[in-house]
């Protein structure tokens, strides 16, 4: 997107992420059904506030958009890229 790269099951830090753009620090998670059970959201949760100390931005999406939206997602993320970009 935008001439930047993503890569896909990445480390960072402790954790594995979906996929991240490291020239943005942007990280773009996929949750399945599993992660509307209160101790795996609670634990996305804590994940993403280190992840975000460390200056990262994360974007969600969940199985239903990924495969029902995608140009809506596109979109999302679209906009995301062009207002991390703003700040640099």
């Amino acid at each position: 997107m935008k001439g930047y790269q993503f890569r896909r099951q990445r480390p960072v830090q402790n954790y594995i992420v979906d996929f991240i753009c490291m020239d943005l620090k942007l990280i773009i998670e996929v949750d399945g059904i599993t992660h509307q059970f209160e101790e795996v959201y609670r634990k996305d949760l804590r994940r993403q506030a280190k992840l975000e100390e460390d200056g990262y931005c994360i974007i969600r999406f969940n199985d239903d958009e990924i495969l029902n939206n995608m140009n809506q997602v596109s979109e999302s993320i679209l906009f995301v890229v062009e207002e991390i970009e703003k700040r640099k």
